[in-house]
């Protein structure tokens, strides 16, 4: 069983308290998902038997976990940088200069895939490539790289009217 971590408002500049409110209870609700499908994948009996690519009781709940557990983690890196100071630190902005020509070039980079995105944005660090990218997710639990790592998560969900206002995790690889 996975808890909600007890994120407090806390004046966020970026949202007002009512919108976060709304996210917090959104990303509660993905947690008691998890918890749920977690005690049906338990308690399912035939998951070998029954599962099945087109459709199967199993297929469901897994597809769902992936999601609902998405959407809290999402949440969680969502909420752990927001009213962050929207600075790089020296080291990420110099690879950032190296990898998109100027550090302008990768914010007008994020802000396009931010536009572009009907879930998340998520700005992460691949290993395999050892560089930066800027990753859409359309939703959840579609998109993601599996060697990603998040270094800014940006949840896009009708919230393209503010794109000026999401911050910065300050990383250093």
């Amino acid at each position: 069983m996975i808890k909600a971590v007890d994120f407090k408002y806390d004046g966020i500049t970026a949202l007002s308290k009512e919108q976060f409110d709304e996210h917090y209870k959104l990303y509660k609700g993905y947690v008691d998902k998890v918890n749920e499908i977690t005690d049906k994948l338990k308690s399912h009996e035939n998951g070998a038997k029954d599962a099945n690519s087109t459709y199967s009781l199993y297929r469901g709940l897994k597809e769902s976990e992936g999601f609902a557990l998405d959407g809290c983690i999402l949440h969680e890196l969502y909420f752990e940088n927001i009213g962050k100071p929207a600075i790089p630190c020296e080291k990420t902005t110099k690879l950032l200069n190296i990898q998109f020509g100027t550090i302008e070039n990768f914010f007008e980079d994020l802000t396009a895939c931010c536009k572009a995105a009907r879930g998340w944005c998520v700005f992460c660090y691949e290993h395999r490539t050892a560089t930066f990218r800027n990753i859409l997710l359309d939703a959840h639990n579609v998109g993601n790289i599996a060697l990603g790592y998040p270094l800014l998560v940006i949840d896009m969900y009708e919230n393209t009217h503010r794109l000026g206002t999401y911050f910065f995790c300050v990383f250093t690889p």
